[in-house]
């Protein structure tokens, strides 16, 4: 498990860890289907994981884990050196 970031969610950590086990792109809609959540609270949130450049946004709509998010869930990045989105 990836260590605790006082900024972040829990459903930010689902939302990574699915990334994680499905290397895709995919829309705030699919993922909330698949981890249970809201999809507008996982919208707003893939934007703050965006924002501390965890998630990449390919397209208007569509994610995927950026090379800091997979460093960060391999334990290769402090995540108290992660930067707290503004929101």
């Amino acid at each position: 498990m990836v260590e605790r970031v006082s900024w972040m969610a829990p459903v930010d950590y689902e939302i990574l860890l699915f990334f994680d086990e499905h290397p895709i792109i995919v829309s705030p809609h699919v993922l909330a289907v698949n981890i249970d959540y809201d999809r507008q609270y996982v919208s707003k949130r893939c934007g703050a994981l965006v924002g501390a450049g965890l998630l990449g946004s390919v397209d208007t709509g569509l994610y995927e884990l950026s090379d800091q998010g997979n460093a960060f869930l391999e334990g290769k990045i402090d995540g108290q050196e992660l930067e707290a989105p503004s929101e």
